[in-house]
Parts: structure tokens; C-alpha cells; sequence
């Protein structure tokens, strides 16, 4: 039975001020035990060195806090695309993030699996994901951060949205050691995971094990959706006041899959007139969940003992 402490959960920090003096300031602010940031503009393609103050700072913050911290890449990021500047830029931005997360100290960098775009141009953009970032991760070393590939919505001809699209995807870039997969619950809920039958979180993320195999999930985007589930829309929301609701999370952090993997909230930050308040008010929700499932597994394990004797 795994212990309340094996899942971290934490934010997307807003880091106004700099990565260390905004950055944890912030994360100390909403209580988080894990954090994700951009280390660049999120929309653009300009690449920016940091600061090297305040990465040391930040680092040695997280260290300090023993908070395993995360990037995300620009949005724009898409190997997959039709267009070869693009792809170009894509890739550029990966092996820069990369470069940022080893300077960090960071656990892995978080990249969108990417579209097609085009009709009919699936297998293509398979092999041109082959090609062109199979070359990247042979240059990582084997203790930087992972590459975590994170299923999208499901629209604009995805290469991968539903947790059984990450096979071929995988397959793509040979299982490489250094690609981890990243589970958004609201990206998954889109593109079709119903989590709110009885046991669908489970399922879901059974079928991600048996998909990708054990160990290759590093890291999980918490956040409640907008919209139905199928809509193929990525809209998030507060924990328990979307379409999926609370207790799907309970569900999701109680799966022996999430041992140990931090859960970071991409929720809206804002609350009641505090600009963290809403990233403070869900991180407290799920550790609220993340221990009374935690309780109740243990509630069991001792019936079934008792039981036994």
C-alpha cells in the first residue's frame, strides 16, 4: 500500500519576477509539491538562454523543497506538421527545452504529440516523427530529463488523443528509453475516456499501462473540462466544477500507476480576487482525495487481513 507522500501534487507557477523570486514564491503560495513552467513564451518560437541567477536560485529552491519540477513546451510544437519550417521550429524548441530542463534540474519536458494536419498524412507524420526527433533523444544523456509525450484533445488529425493512440506513436520512436508519456485527465475525457461510468478512470489508465507498458508515465496534467466527454475541445477547468467532477480524481489517485508520479494542476489560477487562490483551493482538493483514497485502500487492506486470520 503506497503512502499519501508517493503523489505530489502541485501547479503550473506563474513565474512573474523570475523563475526563482516569482517562480517559488508562488509555489510556496499554493502549497504545491510539484511544478510545470514555460520557460519561454508558451505561444511563440523565440528561444530564451534564462537567467543564469535565477536558474540556480529556482534549482536549488526545488531542491531545497524536494519538489520535482517539469517544462512544458510552446504550444506551437508540432513534428508532425506538413509544413518544414515548422517541423524545423518544432524540433528547435524540443532540443532548447531539453537544454533548459538539464540546466534546471528538471524531471522532463512535457511536448504535445502533434497533428497530421492534413487528410490521409497519419503514416507520413509518423515517419516523419521517426526521422526527425529520433535524432534528439539519441543525444540526451541517460540522466537529463525525459521527453513526455502528452495526448492531445483529439482534434486537427492528432497523431495521438486516446491512451491506445500512444502505441503506434511509441512504435514510431522505438520505445526509446527516454520518452515518458504525459496524462492530461481533461485531454483524455475529450478525445472520448468517459471517467464517469463506474471505474472509468481505472480503465483508462489500465489501458494506458497495458498500452505503453510500466514506468513510461512521468507525469499528470489534473484538470476538469468544459465540455462533454468526446467534444474533442481542451478547455480546463476548476476540479469538480466541470463535466468530469471530483470524484474521477479520487478514482485517478488512487491507481497504483500514479506510485510516486507528481499531478500538477493546469486549472484557472484565479480565485475570488487572489491570483493563486484557484491553484490553491484544487491543489488542497486533490490532496483531500489523494488521502481518503489512500485511507480507504488501507481501511481495506486491514479487512481483508482481518478476514483472513
Amino acid at each position: 500500500m503506497r503512502t499519501a507522500d508517493a503523489t505530489p501534487i502541485g501547479a503550473q507557477i506563474q513565474i512573474k519576477g523570475g523563475l526563482a523570486k516569482g517562480g517559488l514564491a508562488y509555489t510556496d503560495d499554493v502549497a504545491a509539491r510539484a511544478v510545470q513552467v514555460f520557460v519561454g513564451n508558451p505561444r511563440g518560437w523565440k528561444l530564451t538562454p534564462g537567467d543564469p541567477r535565477q536558474d540556480e536560485a529556482f534549482t536549488a529552491g526545488c531542491a531545497e523543497r524536494g519538489i520535482p519540477s517539469f517544462i512544458h513546451t510552446p504550444y506551437l510544437v508540432n513534428v508532425g506538421s506538413p509544413t518544414e519550417a515548422t517541423v524545423e521550429q518544432s524540433i528547435a524548441s524540443i532540443r532548447h527545452n531539453l537544454l533548459r530542463g538539464a540546466q534546471l534540474g528538471c524531471r522532463g519536458v512535457v511536448v504535445h504529440a502533434g497533428s497530421a494536419v492534413g487528410e490521409d498524412r497519419y503514416e507520413a507524420a509518423l515517419l516523419q516523427l521517426r526521422e526527425r526527433l529520433l535524432p534528439v533523444l539519441e543525444t540526451l544523456p541517460a540522466d537529463g530529463p525525459r521527453l513526455l509525450v502528452e495526448p492531445t484533445a483529439g482534434g486537427g488529425k492528432s497523431l495521438a488523443a486516446t491512451v491506445e493512440d500512444l502505441g503506434p506513436y511509441l512504435a514510431a520512436l522505438e520505445h526509446h528509453p527516454l520518452v515518458g508519456v504525459c496524462f492530461d485527465t481533461c485531454h483524455a475525457w475529450a478525445a472520448g475516456h468517459d471517467f464517469t461510468v463506474p471505474g472509468g478512470m481505472t480503465a483508462t489508465l489500465d489501458a494506458l499501462t497495458a498500452t505503453v507498458g510500466p514506468g513510461r508515465l512521468a507525469l499528470v496534467h489534473a484538470n476538469d473540462s468544459l465540455d462533454e466527454c468526446g467534444s474533442k475541445r481542451d478547455r480546463h477547468t476548476t476540479i469538480g466544477a466541470g463535466s468530469i467532477g471530483a470524484e474521477p480524481f479520487r478514482e485517478l489517485l488512487a491507481h497504483p500507476s500514479l506510485a510516486g508520479v507528481p499531478v500538477v494542476v493546469e486549472t484557472p489560477s484565479e480565485l475570488d480576487g487572489s491570483p493563486s487562490a484557484g491553484h490553491a483551493r484544487d491543489i488542497a482538493l486533490l490532496c483531500s482525495l489523494r488521502d481518503s483514497a489512500t485511507d480507504a485502500g488501507t481501511a481495506a487492506t486491514d479487512a481483508g487481513t482481518a478476514a483472513a486470520a
